[in-house]
């Protein structure tokens, strides 16, 4: 059934508002996947905090006209699902990590990462990524390294001095 042009325009509207707050995009060609299938890879997604979506090429391609998804728009072809993280950049690649995992149909043809297109291929890169909070932690683990180092060269010298 065509979709009026109100519907596509809400639809447009829509998803350009998720890409505005979108840190990282996976585009996956879904052909052949059954509805349960499709369900549960939305659920797992919604857990993550991931946006997807089945929407038309064209629609697509106008949602992300003018953002950093904007790489994006020549894999726009055939049947695809889009996928947005909204919090964390590598959430919706390990989203589809999982999906691809159990499911030869589903196949990840283009991810976007910080305004820069990637090839399908490259999903485990970008799903191997570590978390904000997981960032911070080895932050604060190498900068707790040096002030460590410094105390042990510190004593070594002094127990040098004592020994001589």
């Amino acid at each position: 059934m065509p979709l009026a042009l109100e519907g596509k325009k809400a639809i447009v509207e829509e998803v350009a508002g998720v890409v505005a707050k979108a840190s990282a995009a996976v585009v996956a060609e879904y052909r052949g996947l059954t509805v349960a299938q499709l369900t549960d890879l939305r659920v797992k997604a919604r857990q993550q905090n991931v946006y997807v979506r089945v929407i038309r090429n064209t629609l697509a391609r106008r949602a992300v006209e003018g953002t950093e998804f904007a790489c994006l728009s020549d894999a726009f072809v055939g049947p695809v699902i889009c996928a947005f993280s909204l919090d964390e950049a590598p959430a919706a690649a390990r989203v589809f990590k999982e999906a691809v995992k159990g499911n030869d149909k589903l196949v990840v043809t283009a991810l976007a990462f910080e305004g820069k297109k990637l090839a399908g291929k490259d999903l485990d890169f970008v799903a191997s990524l570590p978390t904000k909070n997981e960032s911070y932690a080895m932050l604060a683990r190498t900068l707790l390294e040096i002030p460590t180092k410094l105390a042990r060269a510190i004593q070594a010298v002094a127990d040098q001095k004592q020994a001589a």
